[in-house]
């Protein structure tokens, strides 16, 4: 079996274009889709899959550890995000293509199933942009958050931490306590709630002063308090924190993992499948985290195929947490990509069809061409024109 063709569709879903990638081998109909998703990086991950699919062309697609051996030595340079990213949706379509060949779902060739159901979470608007990022008052919080749970999950994701720098004003911190206290109160002890901080706050004390404020309404987790690559600050700040810290979304290689890991600054790692470098990376790196007592919750707020591939890492990783997902963001999801995300109870399903289980309907993906995302992140400035993180 030979690898013919490496191609890429790109399907704007309002808040973000999905990049699905097609893998051809000789064997007549014989597929696999992948997704290389990467938010306001779309032109330049489609360049960076049309770069890399010649060093695998002619090809066995089985040999997936080598392939992505392959492209990450044969590259020369360190690939970065948009290369991992590319890396990633190459990785998973040949996961496709073998699951398919064999007969199997993917889950079991990475070792099987661990659980019978996995536990998911959503977001506010069920991944509606505003309803994600604007969210700041109690009002709109508690009436999207009651949504979210009479859609049947048992678990949501808010984000209404303020931008901020170098200091918590009171004023926003006490506002950050009281719309926590409301949307507890709204929820009730029974739905799982999760503060994702963006890596807003510059420094653990800052962060540390929202934590606190959150702390007495038990979120499960709060999601990146720092932004990515301060191990050191995150290791104080893990080690004052009355809450799980998460993080890792914006991570792509196996040794900045490691660093959290050895510092003992996270409680909960976040690698993203579709940018870490596939289902095999992340398997390693759940595997790293699991010798720590670590648990994993992987990103995921991307499309249909990425949603796919992370069921398949769930049901057969054992120190998986829960499922970030995203379903809501459009009111086709489910319309360009038939697949096997089923939730029953707030729990998605174990699939059974093989390889990931995905077919992209190509004339629904025709409906929605690419187009230049929503730069929303240029929200992010304070009111005296300060730049801060989004």
């Amino acid at each position: 079996m030979r690898i013919v063709a490496i191609t890429t569709r790109v399907v704007n879903a309002d808040m973000r274009n999905w990049v699905f990638v097609r893998i051809e081998t000789d064997q007549p109909g014989l597929y696999g889709w992948g997704e290389a998703t990467l938010e306001w990086k779309t032109q330049a991950v489609v360049g960076a899959v049309n770069d890399l699919a010649p060093l695998l062309i002619g090809r066995d697609p089985r040999d997936i550890e080598q392939a992505v051996r392959i492209l990450k030595k044969h590259s020369f340079w360190r690939l970065g995000v948009i290369g991992m990213s590319a890396v990633s949706g190459i990785e998973l379509a040949l996961w496709d293509i073998f699951g398919k060949w064999l007969g199997q779902p993917v889950w079991r060739l990475l070792g099987g199933k661990v659980r019978d159901r996995v536990k998911v979470y959503t977001h506010l608007g069920l991944g509606d942009m505003r309803a994600v990022y604007e969210t700041l008052d109690a009002e709109p919080l508690v009436q999207r958050a009651s949504e979210v749970v009479a859609r049947g999950y048992r678990a949501l994701k808010a984000v209404f931490i303020p931008y901020t720098h170098y200091h918590a004003p009171l004023a926003e911190v006490e506002k950050v306590g009281r719309l926590m206290e409301e949307l507890r109160r709204t929820v009730g002890p029974e739905v799982e709630i999760m503060v994702d901080f963006h890596g807003r706050p510059a420094s653990a004390s800052t962060a540390l002063a929202y934590i606190d404020a959150l702390a007495p309404h038990r979120p499960m987790f709060v999601e990146e308090p720092l932004p990515p690559g301060e191990t050191g600050a995150l290791a104080q700040l893990a080690a004052k924190s009355r809450v799980p810290i998460a993080t890792g979304e914006r991570l792509i290689d196996r040794p900045e993992f490691d660093d959290l890991f050895r510092a003992r600054a996270v409680d909960i790692v976040q690698p993203d499948i579709c940018h870490c470098g596939g289902l095999l990376e992340a398997k390693k790196i759940a595997a790293m985290a699991e010798a720590v007592s670590v648990g994993v919750a992987p990103h995921n707020p991307l499309g249909p195929i990425a949603g796919a591939a992370a069921l398949h890492f769930a049901v057969s990783t054992p120190n998986h947490l829960i499922q970030e997902e995203m379903v809501g963001a459009v009111p086709w999801y489910f319309e360009v990509v038939k697949g096997p995300i089923r939730m029953v109870d707030g729990c998605w399903q174990v699939p059974d069809a093989p390889g990931l289980g995905v077919e992209v309907d190509e004339a629904v993906a025709d409906w929605h061409p690419y187009k230049p995302e929503v730069m929303h992140t240029t929200h992010a400035v304070l009111a005296d024109g300060t730049i801060v993180d989004w």
